[in-house]
């Protein structure tokens, strides 16, 4: 776990996604998973950049099954982005940098 992004449970979703009064950036992952694994330090370098704007959080979902289900995530890495509480976007699969900095730069 990196620095710059929070790790989120079922049981701080809401406070920590639903409540903020920033967006947030909501990265389902898992261990065994490659493609998370790759855009990992992609998404710590863009909560550092994004600071105090949006927050980036991940959320394991091995350990934590019951916000994806609620959310109807089928694969990951599944990004979510979250303003007001209410999801306004969501992408799915890897990217590269920019192209997750352009997705996320429509929420700011």
């Amino acid at each position: 776990m990196g620095a710059n992004t929070v790790a989120v449970t079922d049981a701080t979703f809401d406070a920590e996604v639903r409540k903020s009064d920033i967006p947030v950036v909501v990265d389902f992952w898992a261990e065994w998973c490659g493609p998370c694994r790759q855009i990992g330090p992609a998404l710590e370098e863009l909560a550092a950049e994004y600071a105090g704007k949006v927050k980036i959080v991940k959320i394991n979902v091995d350990e934590n099954p019951d916000s994806p289900a609620a959310l109807g995530v089928r694969g990951i890495p599944s990004l979510f982005l979250f303003k007001n509480g209410e999801v306004v976007s969501n992408k799915v699969g890897a990217a590269p940098k920019a192209a997750l900095a352009n997705w996320i730069a429509t929420a700011v």
